[in-house]
């Protein structure tokens, strides 16, 4: 292949997020060679890419060989063994100087390992969250991408170009160095658990609670969808109720096993939160709910053993439904108050620099958490770069304040009604707990110091002090 004729930037693997996010940056201007490792899938996408600027390699050598230098290289593997597969199916070809891009939903600390590794052998490496799935990638993800500044600055002309616009500019910045990237996409996994279990509840309570047919909850969350609310998981959830089965005209959502999957991103949130002190209990309570949907066999059996109470349909179904949109809003803002929280913390404790606002805006557009508020989120931190937690904002706190009494109505129902709303409970307990100047923690303290002689402060009085609980 002729020097004129070489590719700006090279692709790996060709899954569905990697086939769209290929066409996405061609469409946009950059010719690109792809590979990945069954043959058969990169003829297949050749021949479908007829026309385009798409040059189809069978090998590492023969990717890295259409490539103009330093190589720009996507990688969108499995996380885990298969990147680093792929890293060292390529290293013999790259040259110093060249960059590759990892693209997937990796754990942060391989993303610096490899970056470490990468850059004493000469070659530069970016971690970068991508968000948005198959119709995000393909028209315009939200990218966070992490790692050298200097080689951001060398993707930018690219990244700027196939992410998401909004009205404030493309949905992609430099996050910070290391694996910054792939730990704000992990963040904004984390978040994305807590959105999706909170509006499963919400579901649960109008159905269940409301007696709510399919055609009533495509109306209600389509009307949501048009104010506050206003979300990408808010609007394909009313488009879920209107999908009828092929075979029996039920709604397929009640055909749908009730277990759920997860990929590992919500895990490593929580599992963040624990190691940074970040309170995350919605989210965590998320996560904790798909583990024990995916008990299903279990809980069917415990289901014959185990009651609850019987409650009959609630009478004012449109009390019901202001409500739930109250306790829906003011959930949300606690997980996202939690996840910018853990974002902070983890930019002290890796030395990382996040900006807050600017993450907020670049999940406007394209990633499954794209919000109406998340505008308000970003000029929130605008305001007040060093905000201690989004709820203490002057606008967002006047906001929760005005919304909590449906808020409070709806889990003390549910609560009677023996339905869990694990992730709004949590929220509400967050809030509770982050709004009162005393807690009952000096018991706690004081059971730690009568059996462990752990020590405890006094109110009253400067210092450590050990009590003789015996007497």
């Amino acid at each position: 292949m002729s020097e004129a004729q070489k590719k700006q930037i090279g692709l790996v693997g060709l899954a569905v997020m990697g086939e769209n996010l290929a066409l996405n940056i061609e469409e946009k201007g950059f010719p690109i060679a792809v590979w990945n490792r069954s043959p058969e899938k990169v003829d297949d996408f050749v021949r479908r890419a007829e026309g385009k600027q798409v040059f189809g390699a069978h090998s590492p050598a023969e990717l890295c060989a259409a490539l103009e230098r330093p190589r720009k290289i996507i990688l969108m593997v499995k996380a885990g063994a298969p990147v680093d597969d792929t890293i060292a199916a390529l290293r013999p070809h790259l040259d110093p100087g060249d960059l590759l891009v990892d693209g997937g939903n990796e754990f942060f600390l391989n993303t610096e390992r490899r970056a470490r590794e990468m850059n004493a052998a000469g070659f530069r490496y970016i971690g970068m969250g991508v968000s948005g799935g198959e119709e995000g990638a393909r028209k315009g993800p939200s990218l966070m991408p992490g790692g050298e500044r200097s080689a951001y600055d060398e993707l930018a002309p690219i990244l700027t170009k196939i992410a998401a616009q909004v009205d404030d500019g493309p949905c992609v910045d430099y996050m910070g160095p290391g694996g910054a990237g792939h730990y704000v996409k992990m963040v904004h996994n984390g978040i994305e658990y807590g959105d999706m279990q909170l509006i499963a509840e919400v579901y649960d309570l109008l159905k269940s609670l409301g007696g709510l047919s399919a055609e009533e909850l495509h109306q209600v969350f389509a009307d949501w969808n048009t104010g506050d609310l206003q979300s990408f998981l808010i609007e394909i959830t009313a488009q879920i109720f209107l999908k009828k089965d092929e075979e029996t005209g039920q709604p397929l959502v009640d055909l749908i096993l009730d277990a759920t999957g997860m990929k590992g991103t919500g895990k490593w949130t929580v599992e963040q939160g624990a190691e940074l002190g970040a309170p995350i209990p919605t989210i965590a309570a998320s996560l904790e709910a798909r583990v024990l949907a995916a008990g299903k066999a279990e809980r069917v059996a415990a289901s014959k053993i185990l009651h609850g109470p019987n409650v009959p349909k609630h009478p004012d179904k449109r009390a019901l439904v202001d409500d739930l949109r109250h306790a829906l809003y003011a959930s949300k803002v606690c997980s996202y108050a939690q996840g910018m929280n853990l974002l902070k913390l983890a930019s002290r404790a890796y030395k990382w620099d996040l900006q807050l606002g600017r993450i907020a805006r670049i999940w406007k557009g394209g990633c499954i958490i794209r919000a109406q508020f998340l505008d308000r989120i970003t000029k929130a931190f605008v305001r007040d770069a060093e905000l201690p937690n989004l709820l203490v904002d002057g606008e967002f706190a006047r906001e929760l304040g005005e919304r909590q009494a449906g808020w409070r109505r709806v889990v003390a129902t549910a609560a009677q009604a023996g339905i869990p709303v694990p992730s709004m409970a949590a929220s509400l307990a967050y809030f509770d707990t982050y709004r009162r100047a005393r807690l009952p923690a000096n018991l706690t303290q004081a059971q730690r110091d009568f059996f462990g002689a752990h020590t405890f402060q006094r109110t009253d009085r400067e210092g450590s002090f050990h009590a003789d609980w015996s007497t």
